[in-house]
């Protein structure tokens, strides 16, 4: 949609400022409005009485600190307005504030006070209470009322930290969106139960004040403009300024103080204070209330809940015309309009002999009434400069509270203080300061505030206009007009009836000059009415026509419409018929597919079962196998094991024979030899027996040999019965148990120790036995028994011819290293085998000639 009187925001015109300290310059006086509040106690006595809707009397007490030199009895306070102490929040937000919130929106500031001694209500009027909401809830509710449908999207404006803002595109607002919304969510996953209660446990002291939704107060705005708003909550306490909106994580920490600073346009601002942008009433009083909590309150004697610092909530609110389509913000930041509204509530005056504070509250009290000293100051001598016509400075710089509004009283800006006042005649004193205070601050003189909006020469209500256009153009392309969309209509002269009235207030009797501005602006007005009748009448000419034309297109398609409605009834039935069929068919196949998939359930267990049967089946044919395997495996190791051993146990006993062989075969040729020998010793009395050493090595078997030898021994007739055999069993005492069954057989015998005298071997004995032990060549013990006849001798001796002799040998089955059972088999056997053996070998001995 285009504009006939579009301009680029390069062509933008600024009203020129009027001069400062000129005397054209239009001021107002400050206005000052009084609050009485209700008797708390039926005991209270009130000094005060309200004659008109402006004026109220004091009476001052009989204990009042000047009552005997005063000579006026009563003392007569004129103000604005007085509200009695029956007055509702909403009527005294309707006299004071609703103005102020009207100055905003038309681009002026304005800045309220509420001002009294302690316990006056200064508060309650600011802020108020459950279910009565105060001036400030309000005056956020008119104000979102009224630019509700004209807001901006979040973080199109973005503040630029010297009081100012700027304009964002849409991407990067996007991406600020984004970014709130991801730390939003990151701060409730990471939020910790301590801070949870403690926000409980503020909501619970500081509720949440309600409001009365019905109200739906709202003040006209410039449809073409789109808005934002921005709040900042600070605090001036001990002549230091805090700001209560600073970052949660940091709430337990100490808060830094700011710096009061001087923008571009002379304005003082804090600086880099929180400014958060709300879109509703609820947001914007929520994020008073978080900083509400943060504020200082002390109890006092006076007052429970005194607060201890003044509090400054700023309402800042952005503005800035839409382009000559009324569809996009002119970025561009010199067009940007910005007003604000700031409401103080100051802490109150005390006095230290009623509120008995010590300490850190006596510190507090001081520095509130410097301040307030200092305002007093201040606005005195601005009254005397104006009065006067002196030019005394102004101390603004000596107090915080003062610095900070410096630019609205001495520059422009509309300034409403109330009075909040507690009717007591206990107050007495601190109130009568008070009033004559609020007297002094009516004859202050401020400039009228001015329009600070640039105008951009585009025609009015073109937002509106732009939007009735879209829809017609929407409407025609639902009723099958695609050329619509390229549609373009100029609306200009529709909506441009020209600027606002000029100046009309006369400040000389001789000033001619607004009257012919006047009488040329309504010529052209009325030339411009008249070029808007002729193209009213030539466009409703047009429409009718196009009217006619599209009534005749409407019969048409009526026509066609009928039809086409014949022709789909009978595509209906078609339809239904073809829909009946295909739920019958749906639910034959939803059958077919039941059954089938019945049937793959049921082949799918089956192969299951038999896969299962077939790895069963084979893990035994495996297990069989595996265990003929190793079963053959162990009879193969077994008997190549035990072949082995008797190789072995063969070879050695043919050495062993070798060995006794030849021993013996060497023994009997040494006896031939004796025998040969002519020269034969005898045995006598006195002889002992010679013990003789075996040292033949028989591995694992006992053998025995016995051997009659003929000796040429005295008396070779003599003759004995073997069956009347005495024997000498002589055993050394160092013998070790053999334990075997294989023993001499000895039926009568006579055991010795020790040979000592000859009479114990001729003493009735026959037959003669040695034992005798030693260790064979493999370290086995060997047990020999050397076996005699005993002979007389020819000299009444006797002597012991050898001709026998036993070798017993007691052997155990080498340890072998165990790899298995099989191994422990073999070894058993072998054992046993062995034991055999030698049993076998000890029951035959054998004779040695």
């Amino acid at each position: 949609m285009k504009s006939a009187r579009a301009k680029p925001p390069g062509s933008a015109r600024k009203p020129p400022n009027r001069p400062r300290g000129n005397n054209m310059v239009s001021k107002d006086p400050v206005q000052v409005y009084c609050r009485l509040k209700p008797m708390q106690h039926p005991a209270d006595v009130s000094c005060m009485k309200l004659i008109s809707d402006t004026t109220v009397v004091i009476t001052p007490p009989e204990s009042a600190m000047n009552f005997r030199n005063s000579s006026n009895k009563e003392i007569q306070t004129t103000f604005s307005r007085v509200f009695s102490p029956d007055a509702t929040q909403k009527e005294i937000f309707n006299i004071v504030a609703l103005p102020l919130v009207e100055n905003v929106i038309r681009g002026r500031n304005s800045l309220l006070f509420t001002y009294g001694v302690t316990g006056s209500g200064k508060t309650y009027t600011m802020t108020g209470e459950t279910q009565d909401a105060g001036i400030m809830p309000r005056c956020l509710d008119v104000l979102f009322n009224s630019i509700a449908n004209y807001q901006t999207k979040k973080f199109i404006f973005k503040p630029d930290k010297l009081n100012g803002f700027d304009i964002q595109g849409e991407a990067d607002a996007m991406l600020d969106r984004q970014n709130e919304l991801h730390a939003g969510l990151m701060l409730q996953r990471n939020g910790k139960s301590g801070k949870v209660r403690k926000v409980e446990s503020d909501s619970e002291s500081n509720p949440m004040i309600v409001r009365d939704i019905n109200e739906s107060q709202t003040v006209q705005v410039d449809q073409d403009n789109v808005y934002a708003v921005f709040v900042t909550y600070v605090e001036i306490y001990n002549n230091s300024v805090y700001d209560l909106l600073e970052d949660e994580d940091i709430r337990n920490k100490v808060l830094q103080s700011k710096i009061v600073r001087e923008d571009g346009n002379k304005n003082m601002y804090v600086h880099a204070v929180t400014e958060i942008e709300v879109k509703s009433s609820e947001e914007a009083f929520e994020v008073f209330q978080r900083g509400q909590r943060r504020r200082r309150v002390a109890h006092t004697a006076l007052n429970a809940e005194s607060s201890r610092s003044h509090s400054v909530f700023t309402i800042r609110l952005v503005q800035a015309p839409l382009d000559g389509e009324g569809e996009q913000i002119i970025q561009d930041k010199r067009v940007v309009c910005i007003t604000q509204l700031s409401l103080v509530d100051l802490a109150g005056s005390e006095r230290t002999n009623r509120t008995k504070n010590t300490g850190q509250r006596l510190r507090e009290a001081g520095n509130i009434n410097n301040s307030l000293m200092t305002l007093r100051s201040c606005l005195e001598i601005l009254r005397e400069n104006q009065l006067q016509g002196t030019n005394k400075i102004v101390p603004y710089r000596d107090s915080k509270l003062t610095h900070l509004f410096k630019n609205y009283f001495d520059g422009e800006g509309q300034v409403r203080m109330i009075v909040c006042v507690n009717p007591r005649t206990d107050d007495y004193d601190e109130t009568i300061q008070v009033m004559k205070f609020a007297e002094m601050t009516q004859e202050v003189q401020v400039a009228k505030p001015t329009i600070t909006k640039i105008d951009l020469g585009f025609t009015p209500g073109r937002r509106q206009a732009n939007k009735l256009f879209k829809e017609a153009c929407s409407k025609l392309q639902k009723e099958g007009h695609p050329e619509a969309e390229d549609l373009e209509v100029d609306v200009g002269l529709v909506y441009s009836l020209g600027g606002p009235f000029p100046e009309l207030e006369i400040t000389s009797p001789r000033n001619d000059q607004i009257i012919n501005n006047l009488m040329h602006f309504l010529e052209q007005r009325i030339n411009k009415r008249n070029l808007l009748r002729t193209d009213l009448q030539q466009k409703q000419n047009d429409l009718r026509k196009k009217i006619m034309a599209m009534e005749q297109e409407y019969m048409n398609l009526k026509i066609e419409n009928a039809s086409l409605k014949a022709a789909n009834s009978q595509q209906k039935k078609k339809v239904s018929a073809l829909e009946g069929h295909l739920c019958k068919t749906e639910e034959q196949i939803d059958s077919l597919l039941r059954k089938l998939n019945n049937a793959n359930d049921t082949i799918r267990s089956l192969q299951q079962e038999l896969k299962d049967r077939n790895m069963a089946l084979n893990q035994r044919l495996i297990d069989k196998q595996r265990v003929k395997q190793k079963y053959n495996t162990k009879m193969q190791l077994e008997t190549d094991k035990m072949n082995k051993e008797l190789e072995i146990k063969l070879r050695q006993q043919r050495e062993h024979l070798q060995n006794q062989m030849k021993e013996k075969e060497d023994k009997l040729r040494l006896v031939k030899q004796i025998l040969v020998d002519d020269n034969v010793p005898s045995v006598s009395k006195d002889c002992v027996v010679p013990t003789i050493n075996c040292a033949e090595a028989t591995p694992k078997t006992t053998e025995g040999r016995s051997r009659r030898d003929k000796a040429g021994v005295a008396n070779p007739r003599y003759r004995r019965s073997q069956s009347a055999d005495k024997w000498i069993d002589h055993r050394p005492g160092a013998l070790v148990p053999v334990g075997t069954v294989l023993q001499p057989l000895m039926r009568r015998r006579r055991s010795v120790t020790r040979l000592t005298d000859p009479k114990e071997i001729t003493d009735g004995a026959s037959r003669y036995c040695l034992i005798a032990q030693e260790h064979d060549t493999d370290g086995e013990l060997e047990t020999k028994l050397f076996k005699g006849d005993i002979i007389p001798t020819s000299g009444g001796g006797a002597q012991v011819v050898f001709n026998d002799m036993e070798c017993l040998k007691q052997l155990s089955p080498k340890a072998r290293k165990r790899s298995g059972p099989q191994d422990t088999e073999n070894e058993i056997g072998s054992s046993r085998h062995s034991s055999t053996l030698a049993e076998s070998h000890s029951k035959r001995p054998r004779v040695v000639n």
